[in-house]
């Protein structure tokens, strides 16, 4: 694999971030279309 090669921190750092980031939009997201359902109903 890939990531076994070199230091982890150089390619996977940039883009766990950017997956971390993109996971806790889509969840902020998602509660909040949750919870708008909700108090509409």
């Amino acid at each position: 694999m890939l990531f076994a090669q070199g230091d982890p921190m150089d390619m996977s750092s940039p883009i766990l971030t950017v997956l971390a980031i993109a996971t806790l939009v889509a969840a902020l997201v998602v509660g909040l279309r949750a919870l708008w359902h909700n108090r509409k109903r």
